[in-house]
């Protein structure tokens, strides 16, 4: 049996007098308080503006200054006012006397009935702030005293500064005030030392802590506002439980007080703790001790369970299959800088002189000139006098060019968001924009974005960025030579450097076999493939079909996981399913994104046709919420590869050099890309912004680098596998009756054979029938074999050699 404890009521900091428990009283006091505190608080602010001339009169005594009427000061609430604020500012604490509006703002309320926090602990931490922060104003600012009336330390931080410092000197006066900072930090907020242990810890403090110190915090304040006549009251429920329960009243004794937690005994090994609010008797009915012993038994019995049932599960690490993997290094990168390739200052005047004569020339006035150095074209923006057509000098570009003897010059009339025009000329030495450079600048390496693509550097060479999540895909257009397959090397490698394994996954289209061919080394980390087939770099054309429906296929699955979950996009999905809210074993799975890049696009068009456009144009139009994400390149960009279809679900786009201005406008629905410069120059439009970059250089032996750093390390036991795919030919063919044949099989059969040509567009025209009839005509041909199955655009195979067999064949479906 443990010993009793007095059962007498804990004594009270400060006992409230009698006439506050006046309702009348208590609103009149904080009516009272609450205009003191606004009256004292416009003191404050009329100092800072008038205490300089108002300091010469509050040297005097404080009677003298209220008795004499001739003494007038500016300070806006009157001579009181403005010297308690000298008497509080100059003469107390310094600025940090302000802190005292606080206080009464704390007591006004409580006055009127509403209890928001600890009159006591709101006294105490605000007066050692004030300290605080007089004496840290009087050492930062010592001598602002003599310049100005106001002391921002105030008379006590210049003293307890001016001791400190000849005392332990300029440091250890500094030391001092941040130990004092961290110590109030410290004790004045709750959980303060878990969060600045936090960046320094990988495991969060066990939340035990963190309650223990609010729950002291919490009896604290009740203990200071429960009345005398409730302790009475819970004193004399815990003798009547005494009777039954020695172990028992010890702690009601000790601890039972409304809304306040106890403290199980130091044998109860869980170290629970209870919350009695539930437990606590009512004032109006007392419960006898059977009641009361029996509800907290129950409450502990409930606790223990839901510390034991209810641990909370660490979040879900998609990267801890390669938790050891290593992002690659800025040094497998090369630094491509080219050395004079400077624009000199000559080389700008002699181009700004050129461009004024020109088109003074045509007698266009401009007030001014300015020029903006890219890496590889000058910027050079003009303001055209009132009264000038901008039409005028557009017409003028050729003129320009000639004058300025440059490869070919882009005009911008006008700039959108500047009102000037823009004329940009190339370089005589433009520079090479190194990847490296572009991989290790602050905004790429800080960027939050999902799929971070970094492009290379703007006209006023600043970093280039793009969300490819966002976009959500791109096509990319140019002549040949002119930089495609280094911009589609840029954007690969700067997912590398960013992305992890777990997190995206590449699909390659290579039909030329040789661009891509490089990424395959990383086949295991970060690509996807049919199931059973051999090469992750797809270059076969029926594999390409193949691939294409699967990701159809793919992406159809992954929506089913988002209505399951309620998620509308693939980051809502993901982050539910790393916090454990979806169960694996109802099919979820974390979904990683999936970038498509198609190589030679025209090429597929020109062999596939339809089959290839038709999964393209569902992935472009629906893919973007589940992270399935297109980037297609071309170097012919003519309206029948890439179609209306094709450019509707395509709203980002970039053009490098390009012939003509038709191919500029069917690339960006706008000219500009016929005047590039090539090598890299590029325009890329995202919206209805039209942005010239320099695309980043990199090499094929900086790329092979990149790959084989990856190679070496970790991988999965086989790249991502993609759903298979069933065709559906095979499945038709099979259910045409031979039978029930169109009058016209035996002769359409007799042409094809003739001709050597299966196609339906010959039968349609030879027997002036519909589209519809010819084709269904071609399928009973494939169906009795003298035809080969659908090959695209390519007309279809003719199986049967001669009239001879064909007969033969007629006979035998005849029979």
């Amino acid at each position: 049996m443990a010993k009793k404890k007095n059962t007498k009521t804990k004594k009270k900091w400060f006992t409230k007098p009698s006439f506050l428990s006046d309702e009348r009283f208590r609103f009149i006091l904080g009516i009272s308080s609450s205009l003191f505190t606004i009256y004292l608080g416009l003191a404050f602010v009329s100092f800072f503006f008038t205490g300089g001339a108002d300091q010469s009169k509050l040297d005097i005594r404080l009677l003298e200054l209220l008795a004499d009427s001739g003494i007038r000061v500016e300070n806006w609430t009157g001579k009181t006012g403005a010297f308690l604020s000298n008497l509080l500012i100059n003469k107390g604490f310094g600025i940090a006397a302000c802190s005292i509006l606080y206080i009464l703002t704390v007591l006004s309320i409580r006055l009127f009935g509403i209890k928001i926090q600890s009159l006591k602990k709101s006294l105490l931490y605000t007066l050692l702030f004030s300290i605080w922060c007089s004496v840290l104003l009087a050492f930062l600012f010592v001598d602002s005293a003599s310049t100005s009336f106001l002391y921002l330390g105030g008379a006590h931080g210049y003293f307890i500064s001016e001791w400190l410092i000849s005392l332990i000197g300029n440091v250890g006066t500094l030391f001092v005030i941040i130990i004092c900072f961290f110590s109030l930090v410290a004790f004045g907020f709750n959980n303060a030392v878990s969060h600045m242990k936090k960046p320094f810890k990988k495991k969060e403090k066990p939340e035990t802590d963190d309650l223990e110190l609010d729950e002291e915090d919490y009896e604290s304040d009740l203990i200071e506002e429960n009345s005398i006549s409730r302790n009475e009251l819970i004193d004399e429920e815990a003798h009547n439980v005494e009777n039954t329960n020695d172990d028992l009243s010890i702690e009601l004794e000790e601890e039972f007080i409304p809304e306040q937690k106890t403290e199980l005994p130091q044998d109860d090994t869980n170290e629970i703790e209870l919350d009695i609010d539930s437990t606590t008797p009512s004032e109006d009915k007392k419960p006898d001790d059977e009641d009361v012993e029996l509800t907290i038994e129950t409450t502990r019995i409930k606790e223990e369970s839901v510390k034991i049932n209810h641990t909370p599960m660490e979040d879900f690490d998609p990267t801890l299959d390669l938790s050891n993997y290593k992002y690659p290094t800025l040094d497998l990168l090369e630094d491509h800088h080219l050395h004079n390739s400077e624009v000199s200052k000559e080389e700008l005047e002699s181009n700004k002189i050129k461009i004024v004569d020109t088109l003074r020339n045509y007698k266009i006035e401009i007030t001014q000139i300015k020029a903006t150095i890219g890496p590889t074209v000058t910027l050079y923006e003009i303001v055209p006098a009132p009264g000038v057509r901008i039409s005028k000098i557009k017409n003028l570009e050729d003129d320009i060019a000639l004058s300025l003897a440059a490869l070919g010059i882009r005009i911008i009339a006008p700039i959108p968001g500047r009102g000037t025009i823009g004329i940009e000329v190339p370089n005589r030495t433009p520079e090479i924009v190194s990847m490296k450079n572009i991989i290790a600048s602050k905004k790429f390496q800080e960027s939050k974005y999902a799929l971070p693509v970094a492009m290379g550097k703007t006209i006023s060479n600043e970093t280039y960025t793009l969300d490819l999540a966002k976009m959500p895909h791109l096509l990319v257009a140019g002549a040949t030579g002119q930089g495609k397959s280094v911009g589609l090397n840029a954007i690969i490698t700067s997912l590398l450097y960013k992305k992890h394994p777990s997190q995206l996954k590449f699909v390659l289209i290579d039909p030329k076999k040789v661009e891509l061919n490089i990424y395959s080394t990383i086949e295991k980390h970060f690509l996807a493939k049919l199931p059973e087939e051999e090469e992750a770099i797809i270059t076969d054309i029926h594999k390409v079909i193949a691939t294409l429906n699967s990701l159809c296929v793919e992406m159809d699955a992954r929506y089913d996981l988002l209505k399951k979950a309620h998620a509308r996009n693939i980051i809502e999905y993901n982050k539910k399913f790393v916090t454990r809210k979806l169960n694996p074993e109802n099919g979820h799975r974390y979904l990683p994104y999936i970038v498509v890049i198609i190589d030679e696009f025209a090429d597929l068009i020109m062999t596939a046709g339809k089959e290839v456009e038709t999964p393209i144009a569902r992935i472009a139009q629906l893919a973007r919420a589940i992270g399935i994400h297109m980037i297609i390149a071309t170097q012919r960009p003519s309206t029948n590869i890439i179609t209306g279809v094709i450019k509707a679900n395509f709203p980002a786009r970039i053009a490098f050099k390009v012939a003509s201005m038709i191919d500029s406008r069917t690339i960006l629905d706008s000219p500009g890309a016929n005047q590039l410069i090539g090598r890299g120059d590029m325009l890329i439009s995202v919206g209805s912004d039209l942005v010239r970059v320099q695309c980043a250089f990199v090499d094929t032996p900086e790329v092979e680098m990149l790959t084989e750093y990856i190679q070496k390390q970790q991988a999965y036991p086989t790249a991502l596998m993609l759903p298979e795919f069933v065709a559906e030919t095979s499945e038709n063919t099979a259910d045409i009756d031979l039978q029930k044949r169109d009058a016209l099989f035996e002769e359409a059969a007799r042409l094809v054979v003739g001709s050597q040509q299966g196609s339906t567009s010959a039968i349609q025209r030879r027997f002036s029938i519909g589209y519809n009839r010819a084709g269904r005509i071609v399928d009973q041909l494939e169906a009795a074999g003298i035809v080969g199955p659908f090959e695209g655009s390519k007309a279809r195979q003719v199986l049967v050699s001669d009239e001879y067999s064909l007969e033969k064949l007629l006979s035998d479906i005849l029979v």
